[in-house]
């Protein structure tokens, strides 16, 4: 297998079957294309995904688009990639569905970075009721299932889905509350997101474009990254 992805600094929608494929256990060759200031990826991407879009997964012949698609991809082949229990498996699945499609002004106004620290200017009402449906979303579901993953004792595909929302919170400070925010903690511990966050902090390239919509999103508190080439 081969899975092509963007940034990992900014990359959120790569991140998700990057981790879902690391922590199955599933050997794959990771091909990194990165956003260029002028758009001289986009020859790259349609070469390699006919969406022109990452993350793309090729195996073999295959071409798997799309990271909710890669999700159930694998779950053909490994029935852990969902919860066991079937109602646990059914509100994974939904939730999954939820965060595929909705949380625009989340993702909107956070943008993902993982090696920026920053203090909204505001936090408007419309960003305030998408952190209340997510802070009720995975409070159900770490109390319904028992945690300490969003459907149960075991990492899974709504883990993966929910993934860049943990680096989200980090870098913008937001709190949810107690039961979100440990799986959050628990997330950001997993050795696969660690070495996804030390790569996005160790690379030299830089999406200026996505760097001034996080600027513009409030005071940059601090940039952890390396110096740029």
């Amino acid at each position: 297998m081969r899975l092509v992805i963007a940034n990992k600094n900014y990359s959120s929608w790569s991140l998700r079957p990057w981790v879902l494929l690391r922590e199955r256990g599933v050997a794959f060759a990771e091909v990194v294309v990165p956003f260029e200031a002028d758009g001289g990826h986009a020859a790259a991407f349609l070469a390699l995904s006919p969406t022109g879009r990452v993350p793309v997964l090729h195996d073999g012949s295959v071409v798997v688009l799309d990271s909710l698609a890669i999700a159930e991809y694998l779950a053909e082949r490994d029935a852990a990639v969902w919860p066991a229990d079937s109602v646990a498996r059914a509100w994974a699945r939904s939730a999954s569905a939820e965060m595929h499609s909705g949380f625009a002004t989340l993702r909107s106004t956070c943008s993902m970075s993982c090696g920026h620290r920053v203090r909204l200017h505001s936090v408007t009402p419309a960003l305030t009721t998408e952190l209340q449906r997510l802070d009720a979303l995975w409070a159900e579901g770490l109390i319904r299932f028992g945690g300490p993953f969003l459907a149960g004792p075991c990492f899974t595909a709504v883990d993966a889905m929910f993934a860049p929302v943990a680096f989200r919170l980090q870098t913008y400070g937001l709190r949810l509350g107690e039961p979100a925010m440990a799986w959050v903690a628990t997330m950001l511990a997993l050795p696969s997101m660690v070495d996804w966050y030390e790569a996005g902090l160790a690379e030299p390239f830089r999406d200026e474009g996505h760097d001034a919509s996080v600027a513009e999103a409030g005071v940059v508190l601090a940039d952890l990254r390396v110096a740029r080439r």
